[in-house]
């Protein structure tokens, strides 16, 4: 790269640099307010499309039994998975929660010892004590089916693209559509082709939470030493046993946090596949959900977050144990005696758990919310009024009220100015088809939700990000409670919200803050830390202040790490937003809900699962190639 000072191409001579973007600016205000109110596009609950899709569904249901597809491919895969539900439920269901405890305490032991093993056999008894054994079984088969699934297509397929950077080419944006597709938009589709139920319920699970199975075994095969693989390829070995020799053996400890990451990730989705009748704990919350008694909801809320962190911390026993260390005499006999004991008080004890042991704390939960309610309604009351009459009101006001070719124009404008031509051209066609399938005011509503929430994300995770950076104490203090976070389930968030804000769209609003923040902590802190110290002790031995230091120096060198962390933040709340439709978010969430609740709205709610994924798909690109482009410095220095 040269060193030599060449005048921008986008910058007219002797204007600064902010002329041209204001000039821009203000020729979108001025097109605003002389074309204010006409080309919106109002949301029609009985448009064309909506009663297409309906109308399509009503024919699938009757034709379910009699169309080739159905009949010789879709059904027998729901057949398949039907079955394999059945099979785990029946086993599970046999063990008893005697069988059980002590099966997963054992095998808690042989994973990480004595420790995590007591962890284990607390947390399945929890199940009972809440008074949730049936629906935590339920859970946990659910959960096993979709992981077995998401492993058994997963590892291969990651193993493959590993392997061949053209099949890693060709799964990559596959997956990133996947991963940037809230968890509503899954349902719509499975619910049409599978019908409702368990096998549903685990397939859209298994959809959900394949992406990591695939990323990370991929990245684990590829980055196995290419001098292992020649020492083996020189020693005669064929390819299948350099595979199963070298390859796999070295990859296992990453591949096991593959395994960790799409258990949580099944953990996260079949909550929310209780809107297609699956069974498990996801039934207590949307029944807690929709009669607003948090009572109901937090015992199911905190099972779902005590079997996270369970399977959880059983895996990353797996993945930080040596791989070549043996299982030790002392662990396998401890297991043993666990396992042994369990399946031997099978015939003794009651399979389910006994009422007599069981805690009912719905009626003090509720009184507890009652008592916030009551006490705290000033201040709760005063921080969603004053958001919602600052910038929700406003901000909603001016995207419903623009013509829709000028919010695609500023679209346009703004995806070129950050990411570049091809991914503002896709957001300009993610925008147009929104226009097209006929929910755009929907869909301005929540662009409006999501846009305040992820400016809320945004502020305060770069300001915990940058303590975290710059004090090491405070950030050994943060990062457990960032990890439970990132452990719990999104639905799981939506209990404080609910206790403080009750069904309002701020609820929703606060739910995705609290669910973004933890990784977009991460990522500044991480970002942050990875500026040279070299680089920083050369500021500080120039005189500069600590604040100088981070706005000169750490700041615009961790840049590509904060847009990351901001993208990210999109995504995460755009998700969460989208399930605050049940909590009174309203907009496309609300309409996906209803789309579940009411047959006859069904082709609404699944295309604005659609037009969640478009959304989706556009902020995504709109933030995307924001990292990859080279900063201002960097463009003024060709």
């Amino acid at each position: 790269m040269s060193s030599t000072a060449v005048p921008s191409p986008t910058r007219l001579a002797g204007l600064p640099r902010w002329a041209a973007p204001a000039g821009v600016a203000v020729l979108f205000v001025a097109a605003y307010l002389v074309f204010r109110g006409t080309g919106t596009l109002p949301h029609d609950k009985e448009a064309p499309q909506f009663l297409a899709v309906t109308e399509l569904r009503e024919w699938i249901d009757d034709h379910r039994n009699d169309n080739p597809l159905f009949l010789y491919f879709l059904n027998y895969i729901r057949l398949f998975v039907g079955s394999l539900y059945t099979l785990f439920e029946t086993v599970l269901y046999a063990l008893g929660w005697p069988g059980i405890t002590g099966v997963m305490g054992a095998l808690a032991w042989l994973a990480g010892g004595w420790r995590v093993a007591l962890l284990a056999v607390a947390g399945v008894s929890a199940f009972g004590v809440l008074g949730l054994w049936e629906s935590s079984v339920d859970t946990l088969a659910l959960v096993a089916v979709a992981v077995l699934l998401s492993l058994a297509i997963g590892i291969p397929i990651g193993v493959w693209a590993g392997l061949n950077a053209r099949v890693r080419k060709a799964v990559t944006p596959v997956l990133d559509v996947i991963q940037i597709m809230p968890t509503f938009a899954y349902l719509a589709p499975l619910a049409l082709f599978f019908h409702i139920g368990a096998p549903a319920g685990a397939i859209a699970t298994m959809i959900y939470s394949i992406p990591p199975a695939i990323r990370i075994t991929a990245l684990a095969v590829s980055g196995v030493s290419p001098t292992a693989v020649e020492a083996s390829a020189s020693l005669g070995a064929t390819r299948r046993q350099t595979l199963f020799k070298v390859y796999l053996p070295l990859a296992r400890p990453t591949m096991a946090l593959a395994i960790n990451q799409t258990i949580m990730m099944a953990l996260s989705m079949v909550v929310i596949a209780n809107l297609i009748s699956a069974p498990g704990l996801g039934g207590d919350i949307i029944r807690g959900l929709s009669r607003a008694q948090v009572g109901i909801m937090l015992p199911a809320g905190i099972a779902v977050v005590v079997m996270a962190v369970v399977l959880d911390r059983m895996m990353m026993a797996v993945a930080r144990r040596d791989p070549h260390a043996r299982i030790g005499r002392a662990r396998l006999v401890g297991a043993g005696v666990l396992a042994a004991a369990g399946l031997a008080l099978i015939p003794v004890l009651p399979k389910l758990w006994p009422e007599s042991l069981t805690l009912n704390l719905v009626a003090e939960v509720n009184d507890a919310v009652r008592w916030a309610e009551d006490n705290w309604f000033a201040v709760t009351t005063w921080i969603k009024d004053t958001t919602s009459h600052l910038l929700l009101n406003p901000l909603e006001s001016l995207l419903t009220s623009a013509p829709w070719w000028l919010v695609a124009l500023a679209v346009l404008t703004v995806a070129w100015r950050v990411s570049g031509v091809r991914p503002a051209l896709t957001a300009l066609g993610c925008l147009l088809a929104i226009a097209l399938l006929g929910v755009w005011e929907h869909t301005m509503q929540t662009m409006t939700t999501v846009a305040v929430a992820v400016l809320a994300t945004l502020v305060i995770g770069l300001l915990l990000g940058v303590a975290a950076a710059r004090s090491p104490r405070y950030s050994a203090v943060q990062r457990p409670l960032l990890d439970a976070a990132q452990t719990m389930p999104a639905f799981v968030y939506l209990l404080p919200a609910l206790a403080l804000f009750e069904t309002t769209r701020f609820t929703a609003i606060f739910a995705s803050v609290i669910y973004a923040v933890p990784p977009v902590v991460r990522l500044v802190e991480d970002g942050i830390k990875a500026v040279p110290a070299p680089v920083v002790e050369a500021a500080l031995s120039a005189g500069s202040t600590p604040g100088q230091l981070l706005w000169k120096v750490q700041l615009p060198m961790a840049r590509r790490a904060i847009l990351l962390a901001a993208n990210q933040g999109i995504v995460m709340t755009l998700a969460m937003v989208v399930v605050g439709g049940l909590v009174g978010a309203g907009a496309l969430g609300y309409d996906v809900v209803t789309g579940f609740s009411q047959r006859t709205d069904f082709g609404m709610g699944f295309v604005a699962g659609v037009a969640t994924v478009l959304l989706g798909v556009m902020l995504d690109r709109i933030t995307q190639g924001a990292d990859r482009r080279p900063s201002p410095r960097k463009r003024k220095l060709t």
